[in-house]
């Protein structure tokens, strides 16, 4: 290998020529002392060029192997780090929003408990899995400090419409310390037209953590967006995809159209419904609620759907508060 150092335009060898040189150099001095005057001269220059040419010659191989630019395999591992750390840049933001937003998803059994556990004043025992018969289970959320949860309506039919006295709702939270415990929803309002519900479950001597509300109206397609809930019964499951389109039509419990719906790719099967759909800040930018589903098979196609949570904030406050929607108080 060569190199052209300055201006001088003088053929440079690199330090796998200099040992020839050098050896050259002293075998050409030694030859010249014994031959006339005029080839010592030439001697002294040919030296004067060739000494510095060592320390030239090593500076300009550090030189080019420090420099990532020039000669980017000399820095193999330096090149590899900076994909490496995005990877786990992102990774790391993922697990963040998970840790912080699971404590605020509650799952949801729908049970149908045994006539032989109504007391004889009509009260009900408490709930025991073995006296109780799962008829369904979904997700939730807890939206505020007092133990209100929001999820679907379809997730809580059967108790709001029960006659019977049998159906009841068993909640599974996790508080701000991270314990778990175990209570009965109490429903406090329901709008079918818009799928949502409001439940109260008494959370005294648990200190639970409200999720983060978000915006719905700003929403891209193709940005980021994350479901927790409960698929299949599994508690805490995270998945992850994108908003694949928005103001979509869905169909609600009634028959009625839901308007606004925001689509998605982030799996949502059987069990996820009723809990958020999150942003990459961590807010809730939507209710899952449907999914269209190969038939026969009960999984998702990828084609799913959630309310989004403007909606949910204008109808929420007037299921607290009055037990239904405002369309239906006047």
């Amino acid at each position: 290998m060569r190199m052209m150092l300055g201006s001088q335009a003088q053929t440079v060898p690199f330090l796998s020529d200099v040992s020839a040189i050098i050896t050259s150099s002293s075998s050409s001095s030694s030859a010249s002392s014994s031959s006339s005057t005029a080839i010592p001269c030439l001697t002294r220059r040919r030296a004067t060029i060739i000494s510095p040419l060592v320390g030239v010659g090593v500076s300009s191989l550090l030189s080019l192997c420090s420099s990532h630019l020039q000669y980017p395999s000399c820095r193999p591992a330096l090149a590899e780090q900076k994909p490496k750390d995005d990877l786990q840049q992102e990774e790391d933001r993922v697990v963040s929003i998970f840790q912080e937003t699971s404590p605020s998803v509650v799952f949801i059994k729908d049970l149908e408990i045994a006539k032989s556990s109504k007391g004889s004043s009509g009260e009900a025992m408490p709930i025991e899995d073995k006296d109780a018969k799962v008829e369904g289970t979904g997700s939730g959320f807890i939206w505020d400090k007092f133990g209100h949860i929001v999820t679907n309506y379809h997730v809580i039919a059967k108790l709001a419409t029960d006659q019977s006295g049998l159906q009841r709702c068993k909640v599974f939270l996790v508080d701000a310390t991270g314990n778990s415990f175990v209570r009965e929803g109490k429903i406090v309002g329901f709008d079918p037209a818009n799928d949502l519900a409001v439940l109260k479950v008494d959370i005294d001597g648990h200190q639970v953590k409200p999720v983060v509300l978000g915006t719905s109206r700003d929403l891209r397609v193709g940005q980021s967006c994350f479901a927790i809930g409960n698929p299949f019964g599994y508690e805490n499951t995270l998945t992850t995809g994108v908003v694949s389109g928005l103001g979509r039509e869905i169909p609600s419990p009634n028959g009625r159209a839901i308007r606004g719906a925001i689509q998605t790719d982030a799996a949502i099967n059987s069990g996820n419904s009723g809990g958020p759909l999150i942003d990459s800040f961590g807010h809730v930018v939507g209710v899952n609620t449907a999914t269209f589903t190969r038939i026969g098979t009960g999984l998702s196609s990828g084609v799913n759907f959630a309310i989004p949570v403007d909606a949910v904030v204008r109808t929420v406050p007037y299921l607290i508060v009055y037990g239904t929607p405002y369309s239906n108080r006047f």
